[in-house]
């Protein structure tokens, strides 16, 4: 079985620095200004190493030159062949012009990057060939990436192993500039044939409704129990932690990483490195909402709640709020971690209370 990598170099920058995405020169160069370094061939790497580590023999990769492809190959030791030259800095257009160039020549494309890398793979081959994504971007609300790099690898290698059918996945993505200004709406754009691995590929995000006012004021109420009020409160994205925000008495935006103390915003739309240094400067608290549909904590449009925030805090200083409904609509499938730091991870996986109203808890499996 012939494999194919295309890495979308930039996908992901704009995470940690709080850009909501990574689209657009102009972003990139703030994020990179904010302190942001480029992980997508870092996490591409581990996609190949875990495929490399799971198959006795694999083919050479078919994949771009440089940071599109080659660079994450020898990173992970794994033999590569050059078939498209990128220009640089590189583009859109080379994601796309990279897989129409490797598409026919190969069993199984994995691409590396977000929703817009999809589109363009997307765009470039359609149903042509079967993909798969390895997560390095920001929102990434489509079906067609593994729940973390080295899920994507062991996917890979469960159709190189064979007996794997494949299944439509949805391409789903926001418009970046309108997420920025608070107007949250999310589009298909079409499908892509993806290997049908049950909880080693993510589902695609389910659109929220607003949450009910009782279980909002419930959850909020135990928050404010929990959290001495001369503590930090980091509340990350989402319509149900804004909603437990403005029950506490803060105005905050929905998609940003906000900071509270005693029901009063000190700080909204947050970085990750100021982040950190606010929850290394006290006793500080971590409340995230699982994505709806999906099951995310960790991972996928909060990278700005990184490990050292974590670390900073504490495990048992995270806190897990969702309504019941919203456990409900997961259907069993656990709740999910993909911070970038393997060992954090490690730490984070087992169960968790989650608190879904006064004195009210769920014991849910994280993974």
């Amino acid at each position: 079985m012939r494999f194919g990598l295309v890495v979308n170099p930039v996908a992901g920058l704009g995470g940690r620095a709080g850009l909501k995405g990574s689209d657009g020169a102009a972003v990139q160069a703030r994020a990179r200004a904010l302190g942001a370094r480029p992980r997508a061939s870092e996490r591409a790497a581990l996609a190949l190493a875990e495929l490399r580590a799971r198959l006795r023999r694999v083919p050479p990769v078919l994949t771009a030159a440089g940071p599109m492809g080659a660079d994450a190959a020898e990173a992970a030791g794994a033999a590569f062949e050059v078939r498209y030259e990128p220009g640089d800095p590189t583009a859109p257009a080379d994601t796309r012009a990279a897989a129409r160039a490797l598409a026919p020549l190969v069993d199984l494309l994995l691409f590396a990057g977000g929703d817009g890398t999809a589109r363009d793979v997307l765009d470039a081959v359609g149903a042509s060939v079967p993909v798969l994504g390895v997560p390095t971007g920001v929102k990434m609300h489509s079906a067609v990436f593994g729940v973390s790099p080295r899920a994507a690898g062991e996917a890979a290698a469960a159709m190189a192993s064979g007996g794997v059918p494949l299944r439509d996945a949805e391409v789903m993505d926001l418009d970046e500039e309108s997420v920025r200004q608070g107007r949250v709406s999310a589009r298909l754009y079409g499908h892509l044939r993806v290997p049908d691995v049950p909880v080693r590929i993510q589902q695609r995000k389910t659109g929220s409704s607003a949450p009910s006012p009782g279980s909002v004021e419930g959850i909020a109420a135990e928050l404010a129990a929990r959290v001495p009020p001369s503590d930090l409160l980091v509340l990350g994205p989402g319509s149900t932690t804004r909603a437990v925000a403005a029950a506490l008495g803060a105005d905050v935006p929905v998609m940003g990483v906000n900071a509270l103390r005693g029901g009063t915003a000190v700080a909204t739309d947050l970085p990750a490195e100021p982040l950190a240094a606010l929850a290394r400067s006290g006793p500080a608290w971590v409340a995230v909402t699982p994505i709806g549909g999906q099951g995310f904590l960790l991972g996928r449009g909060n990278q700005q709640i990184s490990p050292e925030t974590l670390r900073a805090a504490g495990r048992d200083r995270l806190l897990v709020v969702a309504t019941e409904a919203k456990l409900a609509a997961l259907g069993g499938r656990p709740l999910l971690v993909d911070t970038g730091d393997d060992e954090l991870d490690r730490e984070l996986a087992g169960h968790v209370r989650v608190i879904t109203g006064r004195s009210r808890t769920a014991v849910y499996p994280v993974r």
